[in-house]
Formats: C-alpha cells, sequence, structure tokens
C-alpha cells in the first residue's frame, strides 16, 4: 500500500517543485500552493462520481464524445472554476508567474488523486506511463491554463475577459487532442509522443513569456 501510494503521489509532487523551482524571481507562499493543490484533489471526486453516472447510465452512447468531448470539458472546466472562483483573487496571486504555480497545483492535485485511485485498482505498474502521461499531460494543461489566467489578471480592462477564456478554451482543446490520440489504442504511442513532445515545449514556452511578464510586472513597481 505504502509503494502504490509513494508511485501514485510522488509525480505530481516533484512536477509540482519543478514549476515552483523555476521561479527565479519571486517565491509563491508554499501553503498557499497546498491550498491550491488540495481544492484541486476535492474535485477530483465529484468529477469522478459524474463519469460514473453518465457511464452507468448509458447517457451517452457515442464513445467519442463521452471519452473525448465531453470528459476533457468537464475536467478542464472544473479546475477552470476553482481558479475563477477561489484563486484569481486571492491576496497571494500577485504577479503574472503565479497562475503557473496555481494552474499546476490545482492539476496535479486533481491528477494526483486520479492516480491514486487508478493505482489502487490496477497495480503500481502502471505507475510509469501514468507518470509520463496524465499526470504530466495534467500539469502542463494547469501550466497553459494559468499562464492565460496570469495574463489576464494583469492586463487592461479591455483585454482580460479575452485572456480568462483563453484559460478555458486552450486547455480543453489541448485536453481533446490528448483525449483523441489514446482513443487510438494500440497504435496512440506513435501520436503521443510527438503530441507530448510538442506539449512540452507549449507549456515551456508559456512559463518563458510568464517570466517575461512578471519582470515587466515587477518593473513597473519598483
Amino acid at each position: 500500500m505504502f509503494i502504490i501510494l509513494s508511485a501514485a503521489i510522488a509525480p505530481g509532487l516533484a512536477l509540482l517543485s519543478f514549476f515552483y523551482l523555476r521561479n527565479q524571481m519571486d517565491t509563491e507562499p508554499r501553503r498557499a500552493l497546498l491550498h491550491a493543490f488540495i481544492f484541486g484533489a476535492i474535485i477530483t471526486f465529484p468529477v469522478l462520481f459524474i463519469q460514473f453516472v453518465l457511464a452507468e447510465e448509458q447517457t451517452f452512447s457515442n464513445p467519442f464524445f463521452i471519452n473525448v468531448i465531453f470528459t476533457s470539458i468537464l475536467e478542464e472546466l472544473v479546475k477552470w472554476l476553482i481558479i475563477f472562483a477561489v484563486i484569481l483573487r486571492h491576496v497571494e496571486f500577485d504577479d503574472p508567474y503565479d497562475g503557473i504555480l496555481f494552474g499546476a497545483a490545482v492539476s496535479l492535485g486533481f491528477a494526483t488523486v486520479e492516480n491514486v485511485i487508478f493505482l489502487l485498482s490496477f497495480g503500481v505498474d502502471q505507475a510509469f506511463m501514468r507518470a509520463m502521461l496524465p499526470v504530466s499531460s495534467h500539469a502542463l494543461f494547469g501550466v497553459v491554463m494559468g499562464y492565460y489566467y496570469g495574463k489576464g489578471k494583469f492586463s487592461s480592462d479591455e483585454i482580460q475577459k479575452k485572456f480568462i477564456f483563453l484559460a478555458l478554451f486552450a486547455p480543453v482543446g489541448l485536453h481533446i487532442m490528448y483525449n483523441s490520440i489514446l482513443m487510438l489504442e494500440g497504435s496512440f504511442i506513435y501520436a503521443m509522443l510527438p503530441f507530448m513532445l510538442f506539449l512540452w515545449w507549449f507549456a515551456l514556452r508559456k512559463v518563458k513569456l510568464a517570466h517575461e511578464h512578471l519582470i515587466e510586472h515587477l518593473s513597473k513597481k519598483f
């Protein structure tokens, strides 16, 4: 049990630490990030419940719609709502890079609980693949979401709504692409590898841009 829990939790904490340590200009209080991580963990249960009920009731007959479109929208929407309702106006969200950290924290809280449930059900043999794909992808979707939240919060009122909506639509689009590749089943790995490389490049590009926005934000303050 201890080995399974460790294998399930470690990837999420490692990825959150990675993005936390990349913030060289400022440090976000760890308690605020822990709270965001916990919020992400809590929302996993209603999301899984909704997915379970819909599957049992066979609400949707099209597997592509339920496994790709609906699942992607539902998971990213609840993460987006948590940041919008609880974190966006938090006193600790005080610079553009904080969006990256809070987005990653919420997403990794979600991914970690999902990972714990999966490994308890199917065994630790799946731990490496889970860390490389679902946990990593959730973290990167969160980074993209957080980047646009950070960009929106510190933009003028005229364009703020645009970035807040992009904080939802960009990760939803990426998640749909990810889930579509999983539907390829046996041959999915040939498409997943280039997609994950692109996703890492895209997310790290957002991290770099968030650093640039942070430097600009700090220069205006001082």
